[in-house]
C-alpha cells in the first residue's frame, strides 16, 4: 500500500465482484465499534447526544454526539470502487436507510447500529510549534471535529473501516461554524480520495455524496473572474455530506492532545488516557507488524518507526504525482500514515517547487518542502510518545535514534520515487538536478512532462506537450543534452549483462505506471461543482470515471479534453489556482 510503484500492481488487479451487503441491515451485521467501546468518552457529555454548541472538553478520546442531518437529501455519486472491495450493492446508495444514515439521520437504526456518532478533540502544531489560540476558549479544550461526525465502524473482509459524515452538524468543537460543508468542497473531496487511492497514493476514502434539496449556507468566495488572494463575495451554496472512510481518523494532533495534557498533570488520568489512544492507534493500524505481547515502551518505539516510514514513503508519493496538501499541520496529519482532509489541496501544473494551493499556507506547506513539514510533523509525534517512555531511558533514546532518523528515510524515499519516475537502475543526483532545473526555467507542466517521459522518446519533440512556453536554442540543447545522457542510462541498463535486464519497452511500461496521464487539475473541478450546483451531476461522474483510471490510455475524446495544459484564461484565478478556504 506505501510503496512508490503500489501503482503498477493496482492496475491489474480485478475487482471483487461478490456483494455480500445488499441492505442496512447486512450492514448492521459487520458492525464493531472499537472507538467507543474501548475509550473513554467525555464524563460531561449528554446521554442524548444533543451536545452541539462549542464548549471546553477536558478529559474522554470522544464526545458522543447526534448528526445533524441535511434536510431533503438527494443521491449525487458513490464510489462503485469502494462499494465493489466492501462488497456492497451499488443499489444500496440510493436505498432509504443507506441514504438517511450518511446524510447525518440516526434515528430510525435499528441494533446493532447505533443512534450516537462521535467527533474528537486534537491539538495544533504548525510546522513544529504549538498553537491553542485557534480553540476559541484558548485552551487547546476547544479544538477538533468541529463538523465531521465519525457513524459507523465495522470489520468487513477482515478489515477494520471507520465511516465518518464530513458536513454532519456542529460538535462541541464546532468553534461558533455552522458545522456543515457546501457541495463545492464535499464534490472536490469526494473525487479526490478516489483519484488519490486510484493513483496509489495512501489515502482516506469516498464512501457517498448526497446534497439537500432545501438547505443551503453562504459562504465567502470568489466572483467570477477574480484575482484577488482573498474571497471577494458571499455566495449561497447547497449543504451536502460527504462520507469518507478509513481503518481510523486518529490523528498527530489527537496523539499531542492527550500528551500535553499529560505534560502538564492536567487531569488524573491524563497519562492513562495518553497511552490508551496510542495503544488503540496500534491495534487500529499497525498490528500486523506490532506484536501485541510486547511492553508499551517497546510498542511505542516500534510505531514510531514504522509510522516514520509509512509518511517518508507518503510524502515521497505526494511529489511523484504533483500533489500539494497545502496545510499539512499536524492534525491534518493522520497517523496511519495516509492522506487525510482535502481542505486546500491542490495539483501542480505548471512546476513551481513554491506551488501552494492556500494563500495562507506559506512556504513551509509548499510543493517541494512537503517532506520538510512531515519531518516537523514526526517531530511532535515523537514528542508527544516521549510522555510514556519517561522513565525507561533505553526506550527514550531508541525512540530519539528513529526520531532523528526521519531525513535519512525521507531522503532514500525520495530518491527510490525519482529511480521509479524516471525508469533508472539507481539515483542519479546531478541527472534529477538538471531536469528540475529545465522543467522550472522552461515552465512544464509536471504531470503531461513525465508521462511523455515515460514512452522514453528519442528527441525532445513529444515533450514540447508538456511545455508552456516556446524554447529558444539555448533552452533545446539543454533539454537535448539532458534527454540524451538519460537515455544512455536507460540503454545500459537495457542492455545490462544481468538476469534482470530489461528492454526500452518493458522500462516505459513501468514508468507509465507511476506517472500518471490524468490528474485533477481545479480548472476541471470548478465546471464539476458549478454545473451541480444547478443540479447537473453529470461532469462530477464524468470525471469519477476518467480520475479512478489516470494511468490509463483513455480514449480519443477523453485525452483531447483532459490531458492538456491549462488554458490560459484560467491561470491566477481566486478559486483556481489559489483559495483561502475551502468550506
Amino acid at each position: 500500500m506505501h510503496s512508490i510503484s503500489a501503482g503498477a500492481a493496482k492496475q491489474g488487479q480485478p475487482r471483487e465482484s461478490s456483494c455480500a451487503v445488499l441492505t442496512l441491515d447486512d450492514l448492521a451485521g459487520f458492525a464493531d465499534y472499537s472507538f467507543m467501546d474501548s475509550l473513554a468518552a467525555d464524563p460531561e457529555a449528554t446521554a442524548n447526544g444533543v451536545d452541539h454548541a462549542p464548549r471546553q472538553v477536558f478529559s474522554g478520546h470522544y464526545v458522543p454526539v447526534s448528526p445533524t442531518p441535511i434536510p431533503a437529501p438527494m443521491y449525487i455519486a458513490h464510489s462503485r470502487d469502494l462499494f465493489q472491495e466492501l462488497g456492497f450493492a451499488d443499489s444500496m446508495a440510493q436505498s432509504d436507510g443507506f441514504m438517511r444514515m450518511f446524510s447525518g439521520d440516526l434515528s430510525r437504526v435499528s441494533p446493532p447500529l447505533r443512534k450516537l456518532g462521535w467527533a474528537t478533540g486534537y491539538a495544533l502544531s504548525i510546522f513544529g510549534t504549538e498553537y491553542y489560540q485557534q480553540c476559541p476558549f484558548q485552551t487547546g479544550n476547544g479544538y477538533g471535529d468541529g463538523r465531521a461526525i465519525s457513524v459507523f465502524e465495522a470489520v468487513i473482509r477482515d478489515r477494520r473501516w471507520e465511516m465518518q459524515l464530513k458536513g454532519g452538524g456542529r460538535t462541541p468543537y464546532c468553534r461558533g461554524a455552522d458545522g456543515r460543508a457546501v457541495l463545492r468542497s464535499s464534490v472536490r473531496e469526494f473525487l479526490a480520495q478516489e483519484h488519490m487511492h486510484s493513483l496509489a497514493v495512501p489515502t482516506s476514502r469516498s464512501l457517498s455524496l448526497y446534497v439537500s434539496k432545501t438547505e443551503t449556507v453562504r459562504r465567502p468566495w470568489y466572483s467570477d473572474g477574480s484575482r484577488s488572494s482573498d474571497p471577494d463575495m458571499l455566495v449561497e451554496e447547497a449543504v451536502a455530506i460527504s462520507t469518507r472512510v478509513a481503518p481510523s481518523f486518529i490523528r498527530v494532533g489527537q496523539i499531542e492532545l492527550f500528551a500535553r495534557r499529560a505534560r502538564k498533570n492536567e487531569h488524573p488520568q491524563a497519562l492513562d488516557e495518553l497511552e490508551r489512544i496510542v495503544l488503540h492507534l496500534i491495534d487500529r493500524e499497525y498490528a500486523d507488524v506490532i506484536d501485541s505481547e510486547l511492553d508499551t515502551a517497546d510498542k511505542v518505539v516500534l510505531l514510531a518507526r514504522e509510522f516514520r516510514s509509512r509518511l517518508a514513503s507518503l510524502v515521497a508519493n505526494w511529489i511523484r504525482v504533483g500533489y500539494c496538501q497545502g496545510n499539512f499541520n499536524s492534525d491534518n496529519c493522520a497517523a496511519g500514515g495516509f492522506t487525510l482532509d482535502y481542505g486546500p489541496f491542490g495539483f501542480c501544473e505548471v512546476f513551481d517547487p513554491y506551488f501552494q494551493p492556500w494563500t495562507g499556507g506559506g512556504q513551509h506547506f509548499a510543493f517541494w518542502n512537503q517532506p520538510a513539514a512531515a519531518e516537523r510533523n514526526f517531530g511532535m509525534f515523537c514528542t508527544a510518545l516521549q510522555q510514556l517512555v519517561r522513565s525507561n531511558k533505553d526506550a527514550w533514546r531508541r525512540l530519539d535514534d528513529v526520531r532523528n532518523g526521519f531525513a535519512a528515510v525521507m531522503q532514500k524515499a525520495l530518491e527510490q520515487m525519482w529511480v521509479a519516475k524516471l525508469g533508472l537502475e539507481q539515483f542519479d543526483a546531478s541527472l534529477v538536478k538538471e531536469l528540475t532545473m529545465l522543467m522550472l526555467q522552461t515552465e512544464v507542466d509536471y504531470t503531461i512532462l513525465f508521462r511523455e517521459l515515460s514512452s522514453i522518446p528519442a528527441d525532445i519533440e513529444p515533450l514540447r506537450k508538456g511545455f508552456y512556453q516556446d524554447l529558444n536554442q539555448e533552452m533545446q540543447q539543454r533539454w537535448s543534452a539532458w534527454l540524451t545522457a538519460w537515455r544512455s542510462l536507460i540503454s545500459a541498463r537495457s542492455h545490462a549483462n544481468e538476469a534482470g535486464a530489461q528492454t526500452p519497452e518493458q522500462i516505459s511500461r513501468q514508468m507509465k505506471r507511476v506517472n500518471p496521464k490524468y490528474s485533477l487539475r481545479e480548472w476541471l473541478l470548478a465546471p464539476a461543482y458549478q454545473q451541480a450546483a444547478r443540479g447537473d451531476y453529470g461532469l462530477i461522474r464524468e470525471l469519477q470515471d476518467v480520475m479512478t483510471r489516470p494511468y490509463a490510455e483513455q480514449s480519443k475524446s477523453v485525452e483531447e479534453k483532459y490531458y492538456r495544459l491549462r488554458p490560459a484564461e484560467f491561470s491566477n484565478l481566486g478559486g483556481l489556482s489559489h483559495m483561502s478556504c475551502s468550506s
